[in-house]
């Protein structure tokens, strides 16, 4: 009974450190990646990084993560692309999606993952918000679709 009383004590111990660490980049952004679905992960992106505005947009993020999966210099799961250190919207896995943009991010990452891609944006695997302008001379612009540029790094 008292070894039976120790390991409770240690379980819910652990379980509160777990649950208090959600934050951390170091344990929470793992430990969510692996409670979620590919699916998941991929409408999360589509949600933030689309700014929920359409379904064009939407099909663009998607895309994006999907040419990035198929490039070895990238993690190999939807998780891992989304997941990446400052690549996507700051908290993509872990804030909540409280309006309807949910449902639509849910449709179209159903679409991708079944294998639809936006042409327009060719093999771009980086996007940022529309009208901003970095001095770089390897950006070339694909598309533009849910309030943002996409591009892909070209070498001069």
């Amino acid at each position: 009974m008292r070894r039976l009383a120790l390991f409770a004590t240690r379980a819910l111990a652990l379980g509160i450190a777990v649950t208090s660490l959600g934050g951390c980049s170091f344990l929470g952004i793992n430990f969510a990646m692996n409670q979620m679905s590919e699916k998941e992960c991929l409408m999360r992106a589509m949600y933030f990084e689309s700014n929920r505005s359409s379904a064009e947009g939407m099909l663009a993020v998607g895309t994006v993560v999907m040419n990035r999966l198929g490039d070895n210099r990238y993690p190999q799961s939807v998780c891992g692309v989304v997941g990446q250190k400052n690549q996507f919207a700051q908290g993509v896995l872990t804030r909540p999606m409280t309006d309807s943009g949910a449902v639509l991010a849910a449709q179209m990452a159903d679409q991708v993952l079944r294998g639809s891609r936006h042409p327009g944006v060719q093999n771009a695997q980086h996007f940022h918000t529309a009208g901003l302008r970095f001095p770089y001379d390897n950006m070339y612009y694909v598309l533009e679709a849910g309030g943002n540029e996409f591009y892909e790094k070209r070498s001069r």
